[in-house]
């Protein structure tokens, strides 16, 4: 049973081994595969942060209005289903994030004299209502399966060198490709797992064996998500720009305690930034202690009924929404993204897209204004500058990639994949 939708790929040859007994062997291929791609994507924090933060210095406001748009078409892009669906879905997101205030002139818009909305609409309620409750609804609505719980004995899980020398290579290349995609505008841990897997398996000698208890279909995309999911520090900590919706969720956090991502993030608060780096050495470390030691307890604990676990999943969502705020109007805004993200759901729309939008609204809006503002005016402004010509031209080439026949019809293959 994935507990996240990155882990999905490791659970179809990762079970398979399971069952065939080789439970220890996949668990300790995942942990170290884990350990080993987390700890080069800190490496490529540490290594390359600062050096994209300095470069990010020479950003005006018409590049940051340009790259956050090539971020929403990358998206777009990279989003699972329809793109006409996923494009829907970014302007959804971008008409909710100019509800409340306007910063320049002081007008109320779309808050219908609903005063908790007058500085918009509070982060918290839109992610847990569309992510949160809409997950245990969908939970719910499935009959429970019958479990099979595969325990293994924590000697089990240290095999010998031998049964792990098929994992390396597919490990490495699952880091490289992860690290990669991590940085990349709508990449992340979900998208370099199933890259990794497709990856791996168009190189293989023997396709079939895969789906059937392949330790390759583990080692790469395990390496994969979590290379990825570090690497994806980057762009945020850099240039403010979230490339996925975990790191969306991550930048929303850190305006909630009032700090900014971008380019003066490592030079006014290395703190910050170095502070975050080391806590990803220890995350890796833990994830060893957690993974391997531990797993007993973790496998007790898929015995605890679903009809158990949902209610109090649902009072944590509500305390903490309520405690953000202190208005039971957060909690009505809550019920009704919920109600909402369960209609996109229903209509096959991912909300991953719609959250992109939400955050990088008011940011491209506010850049656009000023460039204006500077500009007085003039639209030119925006290919009068090389890295912002630069960033509209490859924004445009994606554009019409996405329309071309050939090109769509390889991306829904992919996806169907």
């Amino acid at each position: 049973m994935p507990g996240e939708a990155a882990s999905i790929v490791t659970c179809i040859d990762g079970h398979q081994m399971a069952r065939q007994g080789k439970g220890g062997l996949a668990l300790a291929t995942s942990a170290l595969g884990s350990f080993f791609a987390g700890c080069v994507g800190t490496v490529f924090v540490a290594a390359f942060g600062p050096l994209l933060a300095a470069f990010a210095q020479e950003f005006n406001s018409p590049d940051y209005f340009s790259l956050m748009l090539l971020g929403l078409v990358t998206a777009v892009m990279l989003a699972h289903g329809s793109v006409l669906k996923a494009l829907g879905m970014v302007f959804v997101g971008l008409l909710l994030g100019i509800v409340g205030t306007d910063v320049n002139s002081g007008v109320q818009r779309f808050t219908f004299h609903q005063t908790f909305i007058f500085d918009g609409i509070d982060f918290l309620p839109l992610v847990l209502g569309l992510f949160g409750i809409v997950e245990i609804v969908r939970n719910l609505e499935l009959p429970e399966p019958p479990r099979m719980l595969i325990s293994a004995k924590f000697r089990d899980l240290f095999p010998k060198l031998r049964d792990l020398k098929p994992a390396v290579m597919p490990a490495l290349r699952g880091t490289a490709l992860g690290a990669l995609l991590g940085i990349l505008p709508g990449g992340g841990a979900v998208l370099a797992a199933f890259a990794s897997y497709t990856m791996e398996k168009k190189i293989a000698k023997d396709p079939s064996r895969f789906g059937k208890g392949a330790i390759e279909g583990v080692a790469g995309p395990e390496s994969a998500n979590n290379a990825a999911a570090q690497t994806s520090f980057i762009p945020l900590l850099t240039l403010g720009l979230p490339s996925n919706a975990v790191m969306a969720l991550m930048m929303g956090a850190m305006m909630i305690m009032g700090l900014q991502p971008g380019a003066a993030v490592i030079d006014k608060r290395p703190d910050l930034f170095w502070g975050m780096t080391a806590s990803m050495w220890i995350g890796n470390l833990m994830l060893l202690v957690l993974n391997l030691p531990l797993i007993g307890i973790w496998v007790k604990l898929l015995s605890v009924p679903y009809r158990l676990l949902y209610p109090a999943i649902l009072l944590f969502c509500a305390v903490g929404v309520y405690a953000s705020n202190t208005t039971a109007a957060q909690l009505v805004l809550m019920a009704g993204f919920a109600v909402f993200g369960y209609v996109l759901y229903k209509f096959g729309c991912e909300p991953a897209p719609l959250v992109l939008g939400f955050i990088l609204g008011p940011l491209m809006e506010e850049n656009l204004r000023r460039s204006l503002v500077l500009s007085r005016g003039d639209p030119y402004i925006l290919i009068d500058r090389p890295i912002s010509a630069t960033l509209l031209s490859v924004t445009a080439i994606m554009l019409v990639v996405m329309i071309l026949p050939q090109i769509r019809r390889k991306r829904e293959e992919a996806f169907q994949e």
